[in-house]
């Protein structure tokens, strides 16, 4: 299992991307992607920043790059002090010095308080078990439009059953972090295939390492963080291997289990992976494309049918 295409099943041209030694973290499971990088691309928290939240549902992004259009990337969040919190239904193209109203952003705070202190803010991406409505939400008004579940999510959680998500992004945030520790962004990693408890939850692909490392603590923390921390109540804690009487034999245990592991890696994808495509956007070379599917959604860029960014997640 070293090919990306071997693995995952899409619309779009995922040669040349390969994979590497999983590494899990409780009921996460990262492997890590690596594969042809697209130079020029702004990445997404050192040159595109939130100018300012023109009332609810409204949000302003701003590409201060002096060059290089910007992927603003999907289901993007900021936590901000004196504004309610916002999310993005949708990925986005910003060119040098272009800003851009998104009047279709979520609320993702469904009353006022729960601000963070200025020196506390950052920016998320939607958990896996809102990604999918988000999406689906692109384009339509209303900034309450993912309240309601927001409000379900919070439930299944235990935490009160009201649209904040901050009772998860900030009240869980230290246990949340841990992934972030565990798990090693490695060098020249420009994306990600994400399990949770062992089946599919995200394919993560970056133009180059440097945006990559800016989205990973919200994508390994947030996006995929908060399902897995969900799930690890549910895992069976690990045997370890007390019977090994030799370190060849131990060498031998090891691997059979790489082996075992990335078979069963394998089966946790989804059987059925059919997806269709609709293109969203374009600047110059690049194409935002939405892709949706029964088991698997999302969205890429593409330039001249190559894989520049995509984001593509479990539906549930």
């Amino acid at each position: 299992m070293t090919r990306l295409d071997t693995l995952v099943r899409a619309p779009v041209d995922l040669s040349g991307y390969r994979l590497g030694a999983p590494q899990e973290a409780g009921a996460l499971t990262m492997v890590p992607v690596s594969g042809p990088e697209r130079p020029g691309i702004v990445p997404p928290r050192s040159g595109l920043k939130l100018n300012r939240v023109v009332g609810y549902g409204s949000v302003e992004l701003h590409n201060g790059a002096p060059s290089g259009v910007a992927i603003v990337p999907l289901h993007i969040g900021y936590i901000q002090e004196g504004a309610q919190n916002h999310a993005l239904c949708s990925a986005a193209l910003l060119g040098a010095g272009e800003t851009r109203l998104f009047d279709d952003a979520c609320c993702v705070q469904a009353a006022q308080g729960g601000y963070l202190e200025g020196r506390d803010q950052w920016f998320f991406v939607l958990p896996l078990e809102l990604r999918a409505k988000a999406l689906a939400l692109r384009g339509k008004p209303g900034y309450s439009k993912l309240w309601q579940d927001i409000s379900t999510v919070n439930r299944g959680y235990g935490l009160a059953e009201r649209g904040h998500l901050e009772q998860i992004l900030t009240r869980k945030r230290a246990v949340l972090t841990q992934f972030r520790s565990r798990l090693e962004l490695l060098p020249g990693q420009l994306g990600a295939v994400f399990f949770v408890d062992g089946k599919f939850a995200g394919l993560e692909i970056a133009p180059d390492p440097r945006y990559f490392a800016e989205m990973w603590m919200p994508l390994v923390c947030f996006a995929y963080g908060v399902a897995a921390w969900q799930a690890e109540p549910r895992r069976r804690e690990v045997e370890p291997y007390q019977d090994v009487r030799s370190i060849a034999e131990l060498r031998e245990r090891l691997e059979l289990g790489r082996e075992s592991h990335a078979d069963h890696l394998r089966h946790g994808m989804p059987a059925d992976t059919e997806m269709y495509s609709v293109e969203q956007e374009r600047y110059l070379d690049l194409r935002l494309h939405t892709l949706t599917g029964a088991a698997v959604a999302g969205q890429v860029v593409t330039e001249r049918d190559r894989v520049v960014y995509a984001s593509l997640f479990a539906v549930r």
